[in-house]
C-alpha cells in the first residue's frame, strides 16, 4: 500500500514521461547564481545595508547592546499599549458597545498585554511594565485571546541584508506562526551576527533544518489595492520593530 503522497508523486512522473523513482535522478542543480556576498555577516557593511532596506520598508530599526535591551522593550511595549488602535479609524457609533479589549485597556489605565514564545529569554521583559501571555504548541492561545493582546515579542532565525528580510523558523524563542500575525506590533530580536549579506547565505544556514516551518518577515505587513494605493495591517501587524543586539 502507498501513501497519498507517493501516489500523488508517481501519477506526476507518470505524466511527466518519467520514470525517475526520486528526487536524486534530477541529478545536481545547476547553482550559478552569487551565492556568498564580499562581506563578513554582521560586518558594519552588512548592517548598514540591512537597516537602509528596512527602512525603506517602513519598519522601525533600534540597536543596542545586550544589557539595554530591557530597557528598550520596555519603553516600545509602554508606546505600544498607549497607542493601540483598533480598526482604521478611532469613531465608533454610540450604539456599539467597547470590544473586551477596550474595556480592558481602560480599566487597566494603559497597561498593556505582549504575547510571547515560550522559548524567548524572560530577562529581556524584565523592566516592562506589561502582562505577559506565553504561548506554545502544547498551549496555544487561540486566534481570539492573540487579538486581544497589543504586542508580540520573538527572536529570529536569520537575515538577508541585501533584501531586508528577516526569518523566523519556529524555534522555542520565535514560537508558532500565528503570533508574529495577529498582534498589531511585531518586536522581532535580531543578534548582528545573525546578518547575513545575501539570501543563498541566508537559506544555506536554514537548510540544516530543512522542516522547520519559515516565515519570512520584509518590513510591516502591506499590500496595494487597486489604485496601487498602500494598505497597511491586511495579512499581519501594522508595526515592525527590528532589535539589532550587539
Amino acid at each position: 500500500m502507498t501513501d497519498a503522497r507517493t501516489e500523488i508523486l508517481s501519477r506526476i512522473r507518470t505524466a511527466l514521461g518519467s520514470d525517475a523513482p526520486g528526487p536524486t535522478a534530477a541529478g545536481v542543480v545547476p547553482r550559478e547564481y552569487r551565492s556568498a556576498g564580499e562581506h563578513a555577516p554582521g560586518s558594519d557593511v552588512v548592517l548598514a545595508l540591512l537597516v537602509d532596506r528596512l527602512e525603506d520598508y517602513k519598519a522601525h530599526v533600534h540597536q543596542v547592546p545586550a544589557a539595554d535591551l530591557p530597557g528598550l522593550l520596555a519603553d516600545l511595549l509602554g508606546r505600544s499599549a498607549k497607542s493601540q488602535v483598533i480598526g482604521s479609524s478611532d469613531y465608533r457609533s454610540p450604539d456599539v458597545l467597547p470590544t473586551t479589549r477596550e474595556s480592558a485597556t481602560q480599566e487597566s489605565a494603559g497597561r498593556g498585554a505582549v504575547v510571547v514564545p515560550a522559548g524567548l529569554d524572560p530577562a529581556w521583559l524584565s523592566a516592562a511594565d506589561v502582562d505577559v501571555h506565553t504561548d506554545s504548541r502544547d498551549a496555544p492561545m487561540s486566534a481570539a485571546e492573540l487579538d486581544q493582546v497589543d504586542a508580540v515579542v520573538t527572536a529570529a532565525r536569520v537575515a538577508a541584508a541585501e533584501t531586508g528580510t528577516i526569518v523566523l523558523d519556529g524555534e522555542p524563542d520565535q514560537g508558532r506562526r500565528a503570533i508574529s500575525l495577529v498582534p498589531d506590533v511585531h518586536v522581532c530580536m535580531v543578534r548582528t551576527d545573525q546578518v547575513m549579506q545575501t539570501v543563498p547565505e541566508a537559506v544555506r544556514l536554514l537548510g540544516a533544518e530543512p522542516a522547520r516551518p519559515l516565515t519570512w518577515i520584509s518590513g510591516p505587513s502591506a499590500t496595494s489595492d487597486i489604485e496601487l494605493e498602500r494598505v497597511e495591517g491586511v495579512h499581519g501587524p501594522r508595526t515592525l520593530h527590528v532589535v539589532l543586539v550587539s
